[in-house]
């Protein structure tokens, strides 16, 4: 078979490229970890050395390594960052754009900013693309995208050579098809980064599915590995309701980040603890916890999730991600009603597939393939005229009709389960560098139970055909797609990426798709997340509020579940005045009153309405009381998964935040002072070694140095 042409530096790839595509470049890079870093580095040294060419990129999620906003903060991330990232590669672009800016030859257009990452950047703001995750593929070749460049790990087990696109198959293959049907030429570079971990099954691809491949040293590079972050209260308090929400022998889908990461604990608590699970979301539900899912995970879960993180991996090592689907929809019918049961194959599997006309009788050399694929035959087995022969040269006549035939080929033919099996789709992942380790350590059979696929076929129902339709509906059973949002209405619209200044705050994503998905499934649900407030430079704001400032990313029509840590408002299919009700009844206390006044303004409530009498307020001093039980047992940790923070660093980053909160506060902060220093409190100098602020040398050092003990 012929092969691609592999080179050995990343200066012959980037002349390969400037040799194939003669006039503007517009390059193609995957979101996340799935760009070829160096590479892109080396293009875009070129071309900025040669104003006569253009360059524009269209990706999404451009990684850099964390930076300090105060001085504080940069002097204790420096030897953390080293340590994380290693020889992690900074993309040369990110660093222009944030200097002198972009030259005028070059310009990089994202989908998908880095939380926050370009607020107040006008010209990223101007080049942001505005569209769903399922349609990015289709908006780059309309942005005239000739080519693609990708990072991708290798084998050559067997002596056969093959490349996966490991993290990020989830736009390649559909701008090549598109670009093809269109005639348009892409060229298709792969960069082999061997810290990428080799995915099969849908991330698999032949190396001629590429013009170029680079396998060169400077290929190889650390992942970037954010550290798992803190879950808080509300976090957890959050997560413990929406963990009640997911159904046994359902589809989950969740994120990464805190909130991700409460949930995923959550649901490991339910299962591990489900006494102490019960007793604290009944706690935390103003009515009781009475129709919720608070069961044990006696057939488990799919998951189905753009991203694939840390948390859906523990689920997975856990058990509780384990209903494996398959890629054939009779199968996955028959296994949906009962008629087929994965872990046991037996004569009643043939009779299910045969009444259901998926196979016939005699088995023609099709159905006998299709078998061995599945595991209900074992490897081995084939035709001979008129005769099934075993493995071990065994003959039976070809008639699943007759009685004594199927109870003679039991031990004979059949396998001991199904095969092909899936536990979780995705179309990216990304994690702590635990998590790529752990990843590059599957056994071929867990690794196999992980499907990395395109993100039409994750966040999507409708495929190529009526078929691929239905298969993806068979699948996905009670589905529940968890997902985080900014802000919402009292009305149930969502703001979950644009500010109302027009300020993009990350985008859309596969976010609108999964929200619609659970309205077009008949036992699928839609479940948003978010804290009831946020600190603002005002003090505490909430993040319920009566007008979104237009910017909607879920309009008011595709309501559905809204959790915040004070409770689970269910607005499917409800009126406004009943929606605000609920809306009202999980917001922050201390803007409850505000809320009424305006709906009530505004004729979406009854002029004597009142809010119902709670057992508890909606306060954050409550949410701890409840909560202390779990936190007191050890159920509810800050770091649920571990983290990259040695003890000291955890002391140190707990410290900091509380100094930032202050910080919005003069008054708070000013008695912090005074109470640090009424209480002489010193801080480890080594402590202050790491802030830089262990010489005080000034008022303002001795000041922060004072205020950070006192924290301690």
């Amino acid at each position: 078979m012929a092969q691609p042409r592999v080179v050995d530096s990343m200066e012959a790839a980037v002349d390969g490229l400037l040799a194939a595509v003669p006039g503007t470049i517009v390059l193609g890079l995957p979101l996340g970890i799935g760009k070829p870093n160096r590479f892109v580095n080396a293009l875009y040294r070129r071309i900025r050395a040669r104003p006569e060419r253009r360059l524009v990129i269209v990706t999404a999620l451009s990684l850099e390594r964390p930076q300090g906003r105060s001085e504080l903060e940069r002097h204790f991330l420096e030897p953390l960052v080293e340590r994380l990232f290693g020889d992690y590669p900074e993309l040369d672009y990110l660093a222009d754009a944030r200097g002198a800016g972009l030259p005028p030859n070059i310009e990089v257009r994202e989908f998908f900013f880095r939380s926050g990452a370009y607020l107040g950047h006008d010209a990223a703001q101007r080049s942001f693309i505005a569209s769903n995750y399922t349609f990015v593929a289709r908006d780059m070749v309309l942005q005239g995208v000739n080519a693609i460049a990708q990072a991708v790990a290798e084998t050559r087990a067997g002596g056969r050579w093959r490349l996966s696109m490991s993290s990020n198959p989830d736009l390649s293959f559909e701008i090549a098809e598109r670009c093809a049907a269109a005639g348009a030429p892409l060229y298709k570079v792969a960069v082999v980064n061997r810290e990428l971990p080799y995915m099969g099954g849908g991330a698999e691809v032949a190396p001629m599915f590429y013009d170029l491949v680079v396998d060169a040293p400077e290929g190889t590079h650390r992942l970037f590995g954010p550290p798992n972050t803190e879950v808080a209260d509300a976090d957890y308090a959050i997560g413990l309701q929406a963990a009640s929400l997911v159904a046994d022998g359902g589809t989950l889908q969740i994120g990464i980040g805190s909130l991700g990461d409460a949930v995923a604990r959550s649901l490991i608590l339910r299962e591990r603890e489900n006494a102490g699970f019960r007793r604290l979301v009944d706690g935390l539900s103003p009515g009781g916890a009475q129709g919720r899912e608070l069961g044990r995970f006696y057939r488990g879960l799919y998951g189905c999730s753009e991203m694939f993180g840390a948390g859906l991996l523990e689920l997975i090592d856990a058990g509780i991600v384990r209903r494996e689907v398959y890629g054939d929809l009779v199968l996955q019918q028959l296994i949906n009603r009962g008629d087929i049961a994965p872990a046991a194959v037996s004569a009643a599997t043939l009779q299910a597939l045969l009444q259901a006309g998926r196979i016939r009788s005699p088995l023609t050399a099709d159905d006998v393939a299709y078998l061995i694929r599945h595991g209900v035959f074992q490897r081995g087995v084939r035709l001979s005229e008129d005769c099934l022969v075993a493995p071990d040269g065994m003959q039976l006549p070809n008639d699943l009709r007759d009685p004594e035939v199927l109870a003679a080929i039991g031990p004979t033919l059949l396998g001991p389960r199904l095969a092909g099996g899936v536990v979780l789709t995705a179309g990216f992942f990304i994690g702590p560098q635990a998590f790529y380790e752990r990843l590059r350590g599957l056994a071929a059979g867990e690794r196999s139970r992980v499907e990395m696929t395109r993100i039409d076929f994750v966040n999507q129902l409708d495929g190529a055909a009526q078929r691929d339709s239905a298969l993806r509906r068979a699948q996905r059973v009670k589905a529940r797609f968890i997902n985080t949002t900014m802000k919402v209405t009292l009305l149930g619209a969502a703001i979950s990426d644009t500010l109302a200044d027009g300020g993009v705050v990350s985008g859309v994503g596969g976010q609108y798709n999964f929200v619609a998905m659970a309205h077009a499934l008949p036992d699928a649900r839609s479940i948003l997340m978010l804290r009831s407030t946020r600190e603002g430079p005002d003090g505490p704001a909430s993040n319920i509020v009566w007008d979104g400032g237009g910017n909607e990313t879920i309009p008011r029509h595709l309501r559905d579940l809204v959790v915040t840590e004070y409770g689970v408002a269910d607005l499917r299919g409800h009126t406004d005045g009943e929606v605000v009700k609920r809306l009202i009844a999980v917001a922050d206390a201390r803007f409850q009153e505000e809320l009424i006044t305006r709906a009530r303004a505004a004729g979406k409530l009854e002029p004597g309405w009142e809010l119902p009498p709670q057992r508890w307020p909606n306060t954050p001093a409550s949410l701890r009381a409840r909560l202390q039980p779990g936190i007191d047992a050890g159920w509810l940790p800050p770091y649920p998964f571990g983290t990259d923070l040695n003890a000291d660093e955890q002391h140190i980053v707990a410290a900091l935040k509380r100094l930032q909160q202050a910080g919005h506060h003069p008054v708070e902060l000013v008695t912090l002072a005074l109470r640090s220093l009424w209480e002489g409190r010193e801080a480890p100098r080594a402590y202050l070694e790491r802030l830089g602020i262990d010489e005080a040398n000034s008022f303002k050092d001795l000041f922060i140095g004072r205020l950070f003990a006192g924290n301690l």
